[in-house]
């Protein structure tokens, strides 16, 4: 398995975050805000095939560029488009479908399912591009007790609501099931030659009493996945933006706890450190801050986006620089090239 993924738009423009789960058998698409012009860099197979809408909240520059993807996506005859959002984005994307005339829609395909995330429950609607996208069509809210928010066969997406000034801006985190994986010297231990067995063992399909023949012996699958098989976490990524936490507080070290451990973080960087102040008042994150989130976090790579373009690329360095400070491994996306 593999999460690919791709900063969407410029240094110092509305960007978004594109990524693929591949699971050998099946990909999933998945698109993390949608500002003026992200989608113009996505081919339009590609902006079809996004099977999830992730929004951190509606503050413009994260929904500018949504006419576009839904022009491409309205009626799409495949699958559904799922869209998610903190608490209000029934609403929000209801009056979006509405926001055009409709009269040459009565046949044809097109669901778009909207749930929105509370603190405590998932609250759900289905569009129908057939009825014009009216009405909504209300589901039973969701208990939500957990990050957890979707599971896949081979994946699940998580959500986290960071503080925004005054609403809530939604984090997202994308994690591959362990995997479990045939370990070599376990095998040479027990003296076990490979053969057609070692796919009985790793197939979870496979109960564990079923019996399986080596070298003239009958060993139950059970003990051999005992003896022969490691587990360890598959990928994760993490996309955060527009959000101000502060150190030594609980919600520090809830996010913290939550992000343990992740593969890639991809988070906003607005400001420098010494514009603390402005990004106090406007509740974002500044550079130094941003390093020390993924430093506490223990993540195994830190790419920054969302720059504000209050700035010139020298300042952008030097933002990067400061999270350096805390976090060696933080970079700008490879294609920005920033100099």
């Amino acid at each position: 398995m593999s999460i690919e993924w791709h900063i969407l738009g410029r240094a110092g423009a509305d960007n978004a975050l594109q990524v693929t789960v591949d699971s050998g058998q099946s990909r999933e698409s998945f698109l993390f805000d949608c500002g003026e012009g992200v989608i113009e860099a996505m081919r339009p197979a590609e902006v079809q095939a996004v099977a999830h809408l992730g929004f951190s909240h509606f503050h413009m520059d994260h929904v500018a560029g949504f006419d576009g993807f839904f022009r491409l996506n309205y009626n799409r005859p495949d699958a559904p488009v799922t869209v998610w959002g903190p608490s209000g984005t029934i609403d929000l994307m209801a009056h979006r479908f509405q926001g055009f005339v409709w009269n040459l829609h009565a046949d044809q395909p097109g669901e778009w399912i909207v749930r929105e995330i509370g603190t405590a429950s998932i609250g759900t609607a289905r569009f129908l591009t057939r009825e014009a996208f009216a009405p909504a069509h209300r589901q039973p809210d969701r208990p939500r007790d957990s990050a957890v928010i979707h599971q896949g066969g081979s994946w699940q997406l998580e959500a986290r609501l960071l503080p925004h000034g005054s609403i809530d801006s939604v984090a997202y985190r994308i994690v591959e099931s362990p995997k479990r994986n045939i370990d070599p010297a376990a095998m040479r231990h027990h003296n076990y030659l490979p053969g057609p067995w070692l796919r009985t063992i790793s197939d979870e399909a496979e109960k564990d009493e079923a019996l399986v023949e080596i070298a003239g012996q009958s060993i139950r699958v059970g003990e051999l996945r005992r003896e022969l098989l490691v587990t360890s976490p598959g990928a994760s990524l993490a996309y955060l933006t527009d959000f101000r936490i502060e150190p030594k507080t609980e919600a520090w070290a809830g996010l913290v706890e939550w992000l343990a451990g992740t593969t890639t973080l991809v988070c906003e960087c607005q400001y420098r450190a010494a514009d603390t102040a402005l990004a106090v008042k406007n509740a974002h994150m500044t550079a130094d801050l941003v390093g020390r989130l993924a430093a506490d976090a223990g993540v195994g790579h830190l790419v920054l986006h969302h720059l504000s373009r209050r700035y010139q690329p020298s300042d952008w360095l030097a933002m990067r620089d400061e999270a350096r400070k805390a976090f060696p491994r933080a970079e700008f996306p490879p294609h920005w090239e920033i100099r």
